[in-house]
């Protein structure tokens, strides 16, 4: 699933509500190996739970994930940057256009 997700840059979700916080954070060396991006979700059901977003910058820091890996920590121009580049060719499939194909578009 890792290696999919970096395929196609398909953020890993951090889910930051303390009785879950996966993806564990011993799976995360792996995922950055394989050039994963990550969004820390606080799992929010009420305004009150929007707080337990702390908890997923902290299994993100022991993961050794760093800022610029995690889509809601990025500046505006990294995250259209990264948003421009997942950009789907929809004759192929749903896979991410290369470089050639985007040159012959």
């Amino acid at each position: 699933v890792l290696r999919t997700c970096a395929r196609y840059g398909v953020a890993v979700e951090i889910n930051a509500h303390p009785w879950r916080l996966d993806l564990d954070w011993r799976w995360h060396q792996k995922a950055l190996d394989y050039g994963c991006i990550f969004s820390i979700n606080p799992d929010a059901h009420s305004i009150r739970e929007l707080d337990h977003m702390h908890w997923g910058v902290e299994m993100a820091r022991k993961g050794g994930v760093p800022r610029t890996r995690v889509l809601n920590a990025m500046g505006l121009a990294a995250l259209l940057a990264h948003l421009s580049k997942r950009k789907c060719d929809s004759k192929s499939g749903g896979k991410r256009r290369s470089s050639a194909s985007k040159a012959a578009a």
